[in-house]
């Protein structure tokens, strides 16, 4: 099976999830590395932190294995995964800020989650490589500095490529109110970024390569029961 990044049509969703039902390790894995950038980037948009990111990624899969018997085609797959983990990143954020809460800790600093955003891309040279991450740093402290709402509707629209109507679909809000938080979101980083800065943010956040396989594998091994010998 072979699946693009982009939502299949509910039909073909239907026969996904039965398959996803049977914990059939091929549907398994071509779901996940589906969906994995998409749900690593808007967990990380309201979490802000790479490693809660990918643990509310890996959970919200095993609520959605755990419900896809609920699954009834309402809404596009893909979708309701994305739902599940903007609740999951909710849930956890929610936690987080008791937890700092009560032990009187103060908010995690920029250059700690600056730290734990570095990715390892591969570089035709030194220089290029450090461009590249200089960039990419600038990108993404500039996003981490918009408000919840504007950063959630930036990522999944200017960095996923999600269309104004399936973005209104998954947050459940009016068509306008997207439209809104798009444009203040793009004027507020305006000043912040450049054309070429701009043009760079499909490199933003990875989650690929190794990071997704790794994701894929974990997943495949905990919902996929063993085949018969």
């Amino acid at each position: 099976m072979t699946l693009s990044n982009h939502d299949l049509p509910v039909d073909v969703d239907l026969v996904l999830a039965d398959r996803l039902k049977a914990r059939d390790p091929e549907a398994v894995r071509a779901f996940t590395q589906a969906n994995n950038q998409r749900l690593f980037r808007t967990a990380w948009a309201i979490l802000k932190d790479r490693a809660e990111a990918e643990d509310a990624v890996q959970s919200a899969y095993l609520k959605s294995f755990a419900a896809m018997a609920e699954f009834r085609g309402g809404s596009q797959l893909s979708t309701w995964l994305t739902r599940i983990l903007i609740n999951e990143a909710l849930e956890r954020r929610r936690r987080l800020a008791r937890a700092r809460a009560n032990a009187g800790e103060q908010v995690v600093m920029l250059e700690v989650y600056k730290a734990k955003m570095a990715g390892g891309s591969t570089a035709d040279t030194p220089e290029a490589a450090l461009a590249r991450e200089q960039i990419r740093r600038l990108l993404e402290a500039a996003i981490s500095d918009l408000p919840e709402d504007f950063r959630l509707a930036f990522v999944l629209g200017d960095v996923e490529g999600l269309s104004t109507e399936a973005m209104a679909d998954l947050l459940e809000i009016p068509l306008g109110t997207v439209k809104t938080r798009r444009l203040r979101a793009r004027r507020r980083l305006r000043e912040a970024l450049g054309p070429e800065m701009r043009a760079a943010l499909a490199g933003t956040f990875p989650f690929a390569g190794a990071a997704c396989e790794a994701m894929t594998v974990r997943i495949v091994q905990a919902v996929c029961r063993p085949r018969e010998p």
